[in-house]
């Protein structure tokens, strides 16, 4: 019988997935995948819908049972949603601490607000904040225990194209500090590039391909992409056709 439990071994990764599967019914979401994520590393997760992205997510997060397979991870890793989940009838730095205890919970909470960028608004409501702010409260609650696994479920998917891109710097800048293991789940090919690591493509519940991010992709982003786009079904043929345009 395998494993089905999260383990709480001193693994140096921030989690390890072997042979990993899901299926509802007959339908198998998630087929034999395999997964590793180092500490500090930011992996983003991209893939058409429907290829079993949020189904992975879930089981990392033990919100999901699995069907075969180990995840060698925290039992309780981290999670950032699409849609910030505050409790509005009690103020920011509750929200943060929630779970915590109120004599050690407050300090951590209100350092923690301060790495965000919301110094000094611990004791104002939710209903006050933007849909950046209040994100933004919902990495702090996420990091304020220092978790060694983080997921991102689509976290700025609703935000401004502006407020996005802030919040792009101050992930990989709070990452870069807590040094949590990180798997986003996007759509957006261009977030993927623009904030991490390593890019994963899933399809047909496997791990399909894999590319390297960071900096010198970032610095000549195009050609990866374009490949991304392929990876995704995407005809390229257009954006190809356009650049041969503009250069001549």
């Amino acid at each position: 019988m395998p494993d089905l439990q999260h383990s709480s071994s001193q693994n140096t990764l921030a989690v390890r997935v072997r042979g990993l599967r899901r299926q509802y019914g007959a339908r198998v979401v998630v087929d034999g995948l395999d997964l590793d994520i180092d500490p500090g590393e930011f992996v983003a997760l991209l893939g058409e819908s429907g290829c079993g992205k949020t189904t992975l997510l879930r089981a990392l997060a033990g919100l999901d049972a699995i069907d075969a397979g180990t995840i060698d991870g925290p039992a309780r890793p981290a999670v950032v949603f699409q849609e910030h989940r505050l409790l509005p009838w009690v103020p920011l730095w509750r929200n943060v601490a929630l779970g915590l205890d109120d004599g050690a919970g407050r300090p951590l909470a209100e350092q923690v607000l301060r790495e965000v960028g919301l110094a000094g608004r611990e004791n104002d409501w939710p209903r006050r904040l933007s849909g950046g702010q209040a994100q933004r409260v919902a990495l702090a609650r996420a990091l304020v225990r220092e978790p060694r696994l983080l997921l991102l479920d689509e976290p700025f998917a609703a935000l401004d194209a502006l407020t996005r891109i802030k919040m792009h710097v101050l992930i990989k800048e709070l990452v870069a500090c807590h040094r949590p293991g990180v798997l986003l789940v996007t759509h957006d090919v261009d977030e993927a590039i623009a904030i991490s690591d390593r890019i994963l493509v899933m399809r047909n519940g496997r791990i399909a391909a894999e590319y390297p991010a960071g900096a010198a992709a970032r610095q000549n982003r195009e050609p990866l992409r374009l490949q991304l786009l392929q990876e995704l079904g995407v005809d390229v043929r257009p954006l190809l056709q356009q650049r041969v345009a503009v250069a001549a």
